[in-house]
């Protein structure tokens, strides 16, 4: 890693340490001693931290930035499976499920993350304020799409030292929050300026549709609120008024999945939260979230998870409480 880089991201793995919530330990004195959990949410962030490997959970990711700055996680989005730690990052261009796990804690320093939110408005602004000519994609750097697809770019980000700079400067805020109202919409603006000059500036604008809302950010949206009905890609994209063709390629670029993917894996976790948090039966937990057949719930589960319902259930269960640093 190049050193400017190294030595930003040592700064902002410093602060986040120093602000993150620990599952499982006295979250309040935690806070208490660097700021309130409120400046972390007016900056859109979430910092967590953790002290051993955890097991396998589902997460749903808004549109966002995830980063590792100590340790490394697992993430699984739909066939993508990766092992990766602060030389990389991951941009979530829309709503989207995700299976993920610490796999090295980092010892006593601990796993460290930071997960922040990204504003479409603000994507919409910067895209808009980059002066291009009509139909010509944003400038990225070489090695990335020049058409703008998605489907071919690497899932993880590699940083550059204005974006790791940028990055430390957005964290050092939550040690002088009285700077976040002139500061924060600053340094975000110049955060997703920098995604942009990156390989990933393709997966940051893959969600925006010009003035409205985009048709893959609607089809997430339609699959998560109403997964327990029968959707076929021929109902989708008629309820979202586009083509099947381009709904399966916009869908596809975006997420790294298929419609019928990404509902599976939806419904999968939703069904796997239920048993853990409600203690639903498996049989309740499927016909729940859209499962017509319970044999294909049991393979579909065991194929995810990697363990059958009942074990699975029991582990998830009792890691709960470290499910929110992953």
């Amino acid at each position: 890693m190049d050193e400017r880089i190294a030595q930003h991201l040592d700064r902002a793995a410093a602060t986040a340490s120093a602000h993150a919530a620990v599952p499982g330990r006295d979250r309040h004195g935690s806070l208490a001693r660097v700021g309130s959990a409120h400046h972390a949410e007016t900056l859109g962030l979430t910092v967590s931290k953790v002290y051993e490997p955890t097991g396998l959970f589902d997460r749903r990711y808004e549109p966002s930035m995830s980063v590792v700055l100590r340790g490394r996680k697992r993430s699984i989005v739909g066939d993508d499976d990766q092992v990766w730690g602060r030389e990389r990052f991951i941009i979530t261009p829309v709503d989207l499920p995700v299976v993920a796990g610490v796999v090295d804690a980092a010892g006593k320093d601990g796993f460290v993350a930071v997960v922040w939110r990204l504003d479409p408005v603000v994507v919409g602004e910067v895209v808009a304020s980059m002066s291009v000519p009509d139909g010509v994609a944003v400038a990225v750097t070489p090695g990335s799409s020049p058409s703008g697809a998605v489907s071919s770019l690497p899932r993880l980000g590699s940083w550059t030292a204005p974006l790791a700079d940028a990055f430390a400067r957005l964290l050092a805020l939550l040690d002088a929050p009285e700077d976040i109202p002139v500061l924060f919409p600053l340094v975000s603006r110049e955060i997703v300026l920098r995604l942009l000059q990156t390989d990933q500036a393709p997966r940051i604008t893959a969600a925006l549709d010009g003035t409205g809302p985009s048709v893959v950010a609607g089809a997430t949206a339609l699959l998560t609120g109403r997964m327990s009905e029968g959707w076929s890609m021929e109902r989708l994209a008629r309820e979202l008024r586009v083509s099947e063709s381009t709904l399966f390629a916009r869908f596809k670029e975006a997420t790294g999945m298929t419609p019928a993917q990404y509902l599976k894996r939806t419904r999968l976790g939703e069904a796997r939260r239920r048993m853990a948090v409600h203690g639903d039966t498996a049989a309740r937990a499927a016909a729940a979230v859209g499962f017509r057949s319970a044999s294909h719930f049991s393979r579909d589960y065991r194929e995810a998870y990697g363990r059958p319902l009942a074990a699975d259930a029991v582990a998830v269960r009792g890691q709960l409480a470290v499910a929110t640093a992953v």
